[in-house]
């Protein structure tokens, strides 16, 4: 028997690849802020956190600028960017069997909620997922910890180790921990080894199958 009772998944980087359709909507975003310099270290700083936190910091905007650049992002990501996206291999496969396995499975993700519920049905997630909590639009709703938290009180849940949350960054471990649940980073993300192993998870899984085998250990 697995020592996981409810395992909660992030989205971007854990089930799905959506480097193209965030690394579009990132340069569509930019390029309507008239700001230039747009490089891939940009998007792997940029991918993981959460869209506010990624323009005030990354490109030091104020409130008014960081919203604007935020509506711009999700104008393209809305038509286009959540289609530039692919589960990892494997996905399909573990959701099945972890489903089959009376596993209850939810989705805590940084990104705009409504978004990751379209890419969610897309791929026919829904199947297996029990429920999905996102960021809201106004940033309320944008730290992992408290997305995490959402799902904990919906569905009532008491934290404990038989909760894990699964993620490629430190605010998904960091987010987990907060929460007292137990926590496995994945290196087949956007999150660097060195940063997911200073925020100590539980568990570190190198692909698709070794995650597998840590939830149904």
């Amino acid at each position: 028997m697995s020592q996981f009772t409810h395992i909660i998944f992030d989205l971007d980087g854990t089930l799905t690849d959506n480097t193209q359709g965030i690394g579009n909507s990132l340069q569509y975003a930019l390029e309507q802020m008239q700001i230039s310099g747009y490089s891939e270290t940009i998007l792997n700083q940029f991918i993981g956190p959460p869209l506010q936190w990624g323009f005030k910091n990354i490109f030091d905007m104020n409130e008014r600028n960081t919203e604007l650049a935020v509506s711009c992002f999700r104008e393209y990501y809305k038509e286009k960017g959540w289609v530039e996206n692919e589960p990892y291999s494997g996905i399909f496969e573990m959701l099945e069997e972890l489903n089959n396995a009376g596993m209850k499975m939810y989705i805590a993700t940084a990104k705009y909620e409504k978004f990751a519920m379209k890419i969610m049905e897309h791929f026919e997630f829904d199947k297996y997922i029990i429920q999905l909590s996102g960021a809201d639009y106004g940033g309320r709703k944008a730290s992992k910890a408290a997305i995490i938290k959402s799902v904990l009180e919906s569905q009532q849940l008491v934290p404990s180790s038989q909760i894990v949350m699964v993620g490629d960054t430190v605010y998904d471990i960091d987010g987990g921990k907060e929460n007292g649940l137990s926590t496995i980073a994945v290196n087949y993300g956007f999150g660097k080894e060195e940063e997911l192993r200073k925020a100590r998870p539980d568990f570190l899984a190198e692909n698709v199958e070794e995650l597998f085998e840590i939830l149904v250990s």
